[in-house]
């Protein structure tokens, strides 16, 4: 019997399948079915059940429809049917899963005072129903979870709204007998903080809700219960989230959203309520307790009253007004006194022991010196460390010493505003450092809070992702099996064909943002000079942005929108990004030298920051229907400090004119030999009636430089002609190759002529392709002619090489000079260095 009662333990934990998938559309005998064309789905839930988890399964009607065409009919009453049902309910409030606790059907230890964890299962004989499926929680975030990771599993994503996911459509949907939990949370409060949410967040919220009110709120709220979070920081630059919507705390409570203020916005109160307030009150703006005490205190009595009756964290402590240190007055004890007072208010406005109100203190910068310094904490406040605003932790519990027993919490940041250098505008967060900090911190017992500043939420999308199911269940992560996560979460956006790529590009780019942040880099970052820097990390995004827009031409259309904004823009503009000041440097380099390619650069530098407004354009005016107007209006480029331009400015860029070039343009022989540019002359000699001409883009490199009118050839006496300075650190016989468009002899076959020297000496004159007589060769293959003469340099040093044309049509691409190591290549040795 112990034996059997031990198998039957066993067999239950090993049907317990944490995030295994339990949708099918493949019909079996380990399968229920949920729909078929013939078949018409019922949703069961109590009339009774709390409102948030209505609105759950609400969606989940509304998800049913997005993915078969056909919406579920929610009932209140279960007949004797053979259509597929499934029943939705909380323990402990006399629904349905109490029912079915009461009957065996499921086990009340599994759910009873357990934490928002839900089970999902198939259930036989109930009511005269064969069998059924349920939802059931522990609590109401228990239920909603459960409803949620249905919808998931089904196919519509958590991002369906926030990133324009597309539905997965089917037909046919199966349930896998078992059992199924995501168990209980590591964390107790999970979640996000909107911040620095000007100007993209807010102005796309008044363009799409008419502000930042209870119909955006819905939205954020939504997700976060998707991402099985449950706490939220809400907008606070001139923002007051219950004052400004006085649906917003209602619509929180009823949704099952854990509010809280950040870490310098006390007593359920947004730092815009307090101006609101003095302003409204005729009251001085004395935001410092040891002056205004009474005020204060009237003030975060109104916040607590306000929100008493709605789950909240409340936010104690105080720093200086907008998020500022407090007076150099501030001292330890002041502190301390402040909670102490709000803790009465806290106790006298609840008529509660104020250990049954949920608190947190914020060790931000300054107030972390004070705790470190001896600053008494209560024992059921939360404690808040937070990072550096970069990612990096700065302080964890001592595990050798009694911990406190609030627990702890960390705050953590994607966004910051502040020095040395804004990072308001792109993702910059690899998981794999997000990963190692918040392991760390929880394998030193931070498990009470983890909030992440999110800035715009949008373009955080991935990493927020992470951070949620990090924060769910910490342990599932290792060093090993982060890039599965990715391909993972790729697959579950845009399906299993192109994952293990997306997840690659994703991977990259959070890698490529992390060596420098977009708004830090600059023309001065990577060296030029040293170890070809620049230019290897320019074409690694470049590489990056190629295999991003080739896939994107590959994607189903239904899946575009998704792609352009989870993986195309990030990569394609920062990729773009690192060109411009790629280019704005090598701009100032060149000028520098007074080397006319310098006009190149800035003019390639022009058109870097012309495509960043296309694709900023397309971002907020042209995917999704519009839906996304002025999400990219973060301003990225052209910082000079810590804070924004006003708006994206453009470098500034050198253009040389004739007069102002070097007289002295010498390119050196380097790893034995010296290659130029046709284009790239010291010297260019016209004739009264010829001149030359740089065709751009011409031939397989640069340009290519040729005579006109092409109807004339020069006169005898004519010094129509090409000089370039040369430096020689070797001597002796060396090759000259001269590589000219592919020009037949079409002047009856006489040929082209040009003459080639060195300083002083006789001209050679070589007639290249006046043998030529109709045949197919290499010079219709390679579109190129390679013409060669020998030459012999007596003395190093500084030379001047002449070409002179004798004959009109011909076009100079390259010169090649091999002093012993010039190897094979199809577009000849890139161009030597002056």
């Amino acid at each position: 019997m112990k034996f059997f009662l031990l198998l039957m333990i066993f067999s239950f934990f090993i049907n317990v399948k944490a995030t295994e998938p339990f949708i099918t559309t493949e019909k079996s005998s380990e399968t229920l079915i949920i729909k078929e064309k013939s078949t018409k789905l019922s949703i069961f839930t109590n009339s009774s059940s709390d409102k948030g988890i209505l609105r759950a399964v609400n969606n989940l009607q509304s998800d049913f429809q997005k993915v078969t065409g056909e919406t579920p009919i929610v009932i209140n009453q279960i007949s004797n049917s053979k259509s597929p049902l499934i029943v939705i309910g909380t323990i402990g409030t006399n629904s349905i899963i109490d029912e079915l606790i009461k009957q065996k059907k499921l086990n009340e230890k599994d759910l009873k005072g357990k934490r928002e964890k839900y089970l999902i299962q198939n259930i036989k004989d109930f009511n005269g129903i064969s069998e059924i499926i349920v939802i059931a929680g522990s609590d109401k975030r228990g239920t909603i979870y459960g409803i949620y990771e249905f919808s998931k599993q089904i196919g519509v994503s958590p991002w369906h709204y926030w990133a324009d996911v597309p539905v997965k459509k089917s037909e046919n949907l199966y349930f896998k007998k078992g059992v199924y939990t995501d168990n209980e949370p590591a964390v107790e409060y999970r979640g996000i903080f909107l911040n620095d949410e000007e100007p993209s967040l807010g102005t796309w919220a008044r363009t799409t809700f008419g502000g930042i009110n209870s119909k955006f709120y819905e939205k954020v709220f939504e997700l976060i219960l998707r991402l099985k979070g449950n706490y939220l920081w809400p907008a606070m630059w001139g923002k007051a989230f219950y004052d400004d919507d006085p649906q917003n705390g209602i619509l929180a409570d009823e949704m099952g959203i854990v509010m809280g203020t950040s870490h310098h916005e006390p007593m359920a109160l947004a730092q815009t309520d307090w101006h609101r307030y003095i302003k409204k009150n005729n009251l001085p703006n004395v935001w410092d307790y040891s002056k205004n005490a009474r005020v204060l205190q009237e003030f975060w009595t109104s916040g607590i009253e306000r929100s008493k009756n709605w789950e909240k964290l409340v936010t104690v402590g105080m720093r200086g007004d907008g998020d500022e240190a407090m007076g150099e007055d501030t001292n330890i004890s002041l502190l301390e006194n402040i909670v102490k007072d709000q803790r009465k208010i806290i106790q006298n406005v609840t008529g509660k022991n104020p250990n049954k109100t949920p608190q947190v203190w914020a060790l931000y910068k300054e107030v972390q010196d004070y705790y470190d310094e001896g600053m008494k904490v209560p024992d059921d406040v939360i404690l808040l460390f937070c990072d550096d605003n970069w990612g990096n932790v700065r302080k964890l519990p001592d595990l050798n010493k009694p911990l406190h027993k609030g627990g702890y919490g960390m705050y953590y940041h994607f966004d910051y505003v502040g020095g040395p250098r804004n990072s308001k505008w792109i993702n910059i967060n690899p998981i794999q450092r997000v990963w190692e900090q918040m392991n760390l911190t929880y394998e030193h017992k931070v498990d009470k809070i983890w909030v992440v500043n999110v800035g715009d939420l949008k373009p955080m999308e991935f990493p927020i992702s992470f951070f949620m199911e990090m924060a769910w269940n910490s342990k599932q992560f290792n060093a090993d099996n982060l890039l599965e996560y990715t391909e993972n979460w790729a697959s579950e956006q845009f399906g299993e064909k192109h994952s293990k790529e997306i997840a690659r590009m994703i991977n990259l780019y959070a890698k490529y943002n992390r060596r420098v942040t977009p708004e830090t880099l600059d023309s001065k970052t990577y060296s030029l000079e040293n170890y070809k820097e620049f230019e290897t990390v320019v074409n690694d995004y470049r590489n990056l942005s190629l295999d991003a827009n080739r896939l994107y031409n590959e994607i189903p259309a239904e899946y575009k929108d998704a792609y352009f904004q989870l993986v195309l823009y990030p990569i394609d503009a920062c990729s773009n990004l690192y060109e411009l000041y790629f280019n704005v440097a090598k701009n100032h380099q060149l000028a520098s030298k007074k080397d006319i390619r310098a006009n190149d650069f800035a003019d390639k530098a022009k058109q870097n920051f012309e495509y960043d407004s296309i694709l900023q354009n397309k971002y907020n005016n042209e995917i999704s229907e519009g839906k996304w107007k002025h999400t990219m209006d973060q301003t990225r480029i052209g910082y000079d400090n810590w804070q924004q331009p006003d708006k994206n400015k453009l470098p500034e860029l050198i253009y040389l004119k004739e007069n102002e070039l070097s007289k002295s343009k010498i390119y050196k022989e380097k790893d034995g030999y010296i290659s130029i540019e046709a284009e790239h002359f010291s010297r260019k000699n016209n004739s009264d009636k010829i001149e030359w001409k740089v065709i751009p883009d011409f031939g397989k490199t640069l340009s290519g430089v040729t005579t006109f009118p092409q109807n004339i050839s020069p006169k005898q006496n004519e010094n129509v002609s090409l000089e370039y300075e040369v430096d020689f650190t070797t001597i002796g016989e060396f090759e000259i190759q001269l590589l000219l468009a592919p020009t037949l002899n079409f002047n009856s076959n006489k040929g082209l002529r040009y003459e080639i020297s060195f300083d002083n000496e006789k001209p050679q004159i070589i007639n290249f392709n006046g043998h030529y007589r109709g045949e197919l060769g290499q010079w219709q293959s390679e579109h190129i002619i390679k013409s060669k003469a020998k030459h012999r340099i007596s003395k190093a040093g500084k030379h001047t090489l002449r070409f002179r044309v004798l004959d009109a049509g011909i076009v100079l691409q390259k010169i090649l000079i091999d002093t012993g190591g010039l190897k094979d290549s199809y577009l000849g040795a890139p161009e030597s260095d002056l």
